[in-house]
């Protein structure tokens, strides 16, 4: 990681420019102008936030005040909202970035939201508050340091929830298990959803998944393309307003049979799921698409 402690001392840092800016300036998106994101590191990559969210509304100003000044874009991926969350983030953030999702579900949203970055850096945090933006400098850091993928744990030291329930617990951990097993990984917290990477590398995760199941996708296709993982502790507050719409059985589930198939692919077995209640299709390589999944709306 590129150190500037005591830069500020030695000299006076230039204004930057916001991705929308510089474009409007006719610069290119990723000037080297370096800025300041916390005491002794400065940065020159620029960042773009996606946040998915479906009638979250209520939760937005929380979810807005705790991302950086620094950051360039923030896109919100609405995924057909029927309450005012377009208009919340408008009024919140003249700046933010209205993606309408097309599809459904979180790994679609999330996908639309990837496709459309103009940062550097790519950085997921969620709509209902339970991600914390002011932990952004740790991930940005850690990518800075020579990471390309960075994952966000509730189990790693510093790390915790205020949200998790004993059974998620347990199935977190079981699914986290046979990851580490099958793919010689030490992840210690598989799903979760805070994330981030270096946009070159988008095409590499070959992402293709609708569902909750997003998170152990990205984790599992970084480690598998040999891209440097690392993890950073984050705590995990509870949901602000409403009701999640993740459903811990079936999401579970979908999770394990994923898992399972990207292990076939990875041995190069065309073998079908046992038991699946969907229409299957064989896995030859590693970027079979599991969206003919249900996908879940995010």
């Amino acid at each position: 990681m590129s150190s500037f402690a005591g830069l500020a001392e030695r000299v006076t840092v230039p204004e930057w420019k916001t991705v929308p800016q510089a474009e409007a300036s006719g610069e290119p998106k990723a000037a080297s102008v370096f800025r300041m994101i916390e005491n002794g590191l400065a940065v020159a990559p620029t960042v773009s936030v996606v946040v998915p969210a479906k009638n979250e509304a209520r939760n937005l100003a929380h979810v807005f005040a705790s991302i950086p000044a620094w950051v360039d874009e923030v896109l919100l991926v609405d995924g057909h909202s029927v309450d005012d969350t377009v208009a919340e983030a408008q009024r919140l953030l003249p700046d933010v970035r209205i993606v309408s999702q097309q599809g459904h579900g979180k790994g679609d949203a999330l996908r639309e939201g990837f496709s459309a970055c103009k940062g550097d850096i790519i950085v997921m945090l969620d709509a209902d508050g339970s991600t914390d933006g002011g932990e952004l400098p740790r991930f940005v850091s850690a990518l800075m340091a020579g990471a390309d993928f960075v994952k966000g744990s509730r189990f790693a030291s510093g790390g915790g929830s205020d949200d998790i329930t004993g059974t998620r617990r347990l199935g977190n951990w079981v699914l986290s298990t046979l990851v580490n097993l099958l793919f010689g990984t030490k992840y210690t917290d598989l799903c979760y959803g805070y994330n981030a990477f270096w946009a070159h590398h988008l095409p590499a995760l070959d992402l293709n998944c609708d569902g909750f199941e997003i998170e152990t996708v990205m984790n599992i296709r970084a480690a598998k393309v040999g891209l440097r993982v690392h993890e950073v502790p984050s705590h995990e507050h509870s949901r602000v307003h409403g009701q999640s719409n993740l459903h811990v059985a079936r999401d579970g589930w979908r999770i394990a049979k994923f898992i399972v198939r990207e292990w076939l692919a990875a041995r190069g077995l065309k073998r079908r799921v046992v038991d699946s209640p969907v229409r299957e299709a064989q896995v030859p390589t590693a970027g079979t698409p599991i969206a003919e999944l249900p996908a879940d709306n995010a």
